[in-house]
């Protein structure tokens, strides 16, 4: 399918970039915003326009917010000495659906990865170990994808905690199944994984 027209070529080459979208779907999708009213596309534009400019990561957890601290971060109510480390802002998301943690989070941004070309040095991992150095950290629950990456991430951060003996290394229960990502589990699979967390030390 192709519509001679250079404008909207333009739009489904840059739509059909995210994730999921071919050049079909995206062409559909903004053949669908041409049939609505302009003033409701160009809301929708704007919106995008403002979530470029204005959302940055927080400066503690790296978690997406428009203020330089997330509102997880800035609440007192949570348990601020427990860290809950995850790959991506996505796991998050998920992990607050479940209603079943109250500490903070720090996101990684990745997994170590040497088929990828990810190393340590490219993950918010010196961020991480300065939050160990200067905040009054008691556990830190290792929430990453049952996958050989997440377990390489794990060994990894475990050694680096390790540096800090007053500091218990926990990490979810093996509910969620190998080679899973933790975003596609469902709520009551990861409520519970969460819930009957288990030392880290007993599976290394």
């Amino acid at each position: 399918m192709h519509i001679e027209s250079k404008l909207i070529d333009q739009a489904v080459r840059e739509l059909s970039r995210l994730p999921g979208l071919g050049r079909k779907s995206a062409l559909r999708n903004i053949l669908y915003l041409l049939r609505q009213d302009p003033e409701q596309t160009k809301l929708l534009a704007n919106a995008l326009i403002d979530l470029v400019e204005n959302i940055q990561k927080c400066k503690v957890c790296n978690v997406h917010t428009e203020d330089e601290i997330c509102g997880i971060c800035a609440d007192k109510r949570r348990n601020h000495n427990l860290i809950c480390i995850v790959e991506d802002v996505r796991d998050v998301l998920a992990i607050e659906n479940t209603g079943q943690f109250n500490g903070v989070y720090h996101v990684l941004g990745g997994l170590i990865s040497p088929m990828e070309g990810i190393g340590p040095g490219q993950l918010s991992i010196a961020s991480l170990e300065q939050r160990l150095d200067q905040e009054n950290i008691e556990e830190v629950l290792l929430a990453l994808s049952a996958n050989a990456e997440g377990d390489t991430t794990n060994f990894y951060l475990f050694r680096k905690i390790q540096q800090h003996p007053n500091i218990k290394v926990t990490t979810i229960a093996r509910g969620i199944g190998v080679g899973d990502d933790l975003e596609y589990a469902d709520e009551i699979t990861l409520a519970r994984s969460i819930l009957h967390r288990v030392d880290y030390k007993a599976n290394v």
